[in-house]
């Protein structure tokens, strides 16, 4: 698969076809643990994210299989390694109608769920995504409207270093387009106030499901990366304002107010004609 992870495209023992991130990839170990805390995260609060799970790929599989390599660069490569790696549901499965990464901008305004581009900036910036917001978008046969899924949540956290280093263009979409309907924080509901209100419990058992494997076996980091993030709960709007006043200007409409236009009554021969 394209990225810097070098992900293997997978069939799954349920039939399933699979993205697997390995935990020897060529961008850090933690990227696995950071794809798991927030996919799940994005999934809670109602936003439309692959399926995502711990996925065992045993030795055998590796051994036999060639093209399961990572490539260092240099000339250097070595095998992907067995054991438990994160997998995430491939987008459009074994059937799929249409899956692409870039529409132009007639569909792009036509896109399902084109409002949620506003919910999951308000998990990007909760999670401190360093990387730019990462769609497709798929369409089923029949279908004249695609839906866009969120994927990649590698590199939220900071990757592989478990740190918020902030800025405002961090975490967004490369195109303001998905934002031009945003006309307050209103735009930002139901999400935002899910994120605001996430239950630590809640939290908490997301990062029980990930292997000590990905983060070293040092509980002590994990659990100040999940009380960091309950922390972080009240600074997503914060957040989001800095984005709002950056020079990118990414909501033109903010503030507006939707005209109603209300139908005139016309009483004519004992009867309102509208």
């Amino acid at each position: 698969m394209r990225g810097g992870a070098q992900s293997q495209l997978m069939l799954g023992a349920d039939g399933n076809l699979w993205v697997v991130k390995f935990k020897n990839n060529a961008q850090h170990l933690r990227v696995l643990a950071n794809e798991l805390i927030a996919t799940r995260i994005a999934e809670a609060v109602g936003l439309t994210v692959p399926k995502s799970d711990v996925v065992e790929v045993s030795d055998w599989l590796v051994a036999n299989s060639p093209e399961m390599m990572v490539d260092r660069g240099r000339g250097v490569r070595e095998r992907c390694a067995s054991g438990l790696q994160f997998g995430s549901k491939f987008v459009g499965g074994l059937m799929p109608g249409q899956v692409v990464d870039y529409l132009p901008e007639p569909q792009m305004d036509e896109v399902r769920n084109l409002a949620e581009f506003a919910g999951m900036l308000a998990v990007d910036k909760w999670t401190g995504n360093c990387n730019g917001r990462q769609a497709v978008f798929e369409r089923k046969p029949r279908e004249r409207k695609y839906r866009a899924t969120f994927i990649d949540q590698g590199f939220c956290f900071n990757a592989g270093e478990w740190t918020f280093p902030d800025a405002p263009l961090r975490g967004v979409f490369a195109r303001n387009q998905v934002y031009a309907k945003v006309r307050g924080w209103e735009s930002f509901e139901p999400w935002l106030s899910r994120v605001e209100a996430f239950r630590a419990d809640a939290l908490w058992k997301i990062a029980e499901e990930i292997p000590p494997e990905w983060y070293g076996g040092d509980a002590r980091v994990v659990e100040q990366l999940m009380e960091t993030l309950l922390k972080r709960r009240s600074r997503v709007r914060e957040l989001i304002e800095q984005f709002r006043v950056s020079d990118r200007e990414p909501f033109p409409e903010w503030g507006r107010q939707t005209n109603i236009v209300e139908p005139r009554s016309v009483e004519a021969a004992g009867r309102f004609v509208m």
